[in-house]
């Protein structure tokens, strides 16, 4: 991936961090983008210790101004767009608060495809361009307790299948992965009834490591999956089958 730029949206831990770490790998300059600069600034330090390219972006994708500021900048320069910010409010869906409804869907889904819109012309210009958004298996299977957050990722499944279809006469693809039950800060909060019921459910019995996806959005972001646009790629331990 020399010559190429990939900025990675919610950069600052779990996937997006080992995201931005294997792009890094792989020869792209990497842009990574979050709120939390601390951890941003450890992550650019650590790409940057073993030999990669990588540049701390603030970045709020619930924030319009902060999109249309900070890809004012960055546009024309990104091959690559990984949308992977993303956060929770759970609840059950009778109790949901608007404001809890709002934030998922603002962050998850919204900011998602301001961001795609903010890159997609240069992409298209240049005739050559990534875009993957990582969206859940949950989106796929629902879930008790996340209606907000099932619904974001489910809607950045059509999402993706509808932009691979606009994008793919100027050689953009458009692809998504599926993570399953990931060891990140989101999962870390689980307790252990909690947890063990969840592993009943994975073939593999165990939790997927975050570099796991990582490999996978790498891949789609490459050279070799230019055949490949409006896919979901499930990384899941077989959960969803």
């Amino acid at each position: 991936m020399t010559q190429r730029t990939a900025f990675v949206t919610g950069a600052s831990q779990g996937i997006g961090r080992e995201c931005a770490k294997a792009l890094a790998a792989a020869g792209a300059k990497v842009l990574a983008g979050a709120r939390q600069q601390d951890k941003l600034a450890s992550l650019v330090a650590e790409i940057r210790a073993a030999g990669g390219q990588a540049e701390a972006v603030a970045l709020d994708v619930a924030c319009a101004e902060s999109i249309d500021r900070v890809f004012k900048q960055y546009a024309g320069d990104v091959d690559i767009l990984v949308n992977n910010a993303g956060i929770t409010r759970d609840g059950l869906a009778m109790r949901m608060a608007d404001a809890a409804w709002d934030a998922v869907l603002a962050t998850n889904l919204t900011g998602s495809f301001r961001c795609i819109k903010a890159v997609i012309r240069p992409m298209a210009k240049r005739r050559w361009g990534r875009i993957v958004n990582v969206t859940s298996v949950v989106g796929q299977t629902g879930n008790v307790g996340q209606a907000n957050y099932v619904a974001s990722k489910a809607g950045l499944i059509g999402l993706t299948k509808s932009l691979a279809q606009e994008f793919a006469g100027r050689n953009v693809t458009v692809n998504a992965v599926a993570p399953g039950f990931i060891a990140t800060p989101m999962t870390n909060g689980l307790d252990e009834a909690s947890r063990d019921k969840i592993l009943a459910r994975i073939p593999l019995g165990r939790m997927g490591d975050p570099r796991e996806i990582a490999a996978a959005v790498c891949f789609l972001a490459s050279e070799d999956a230019g055949y490949i646009s409006g896919h979901v790629l499930n990384v899941n331990g077989g959960m969803y089958m």
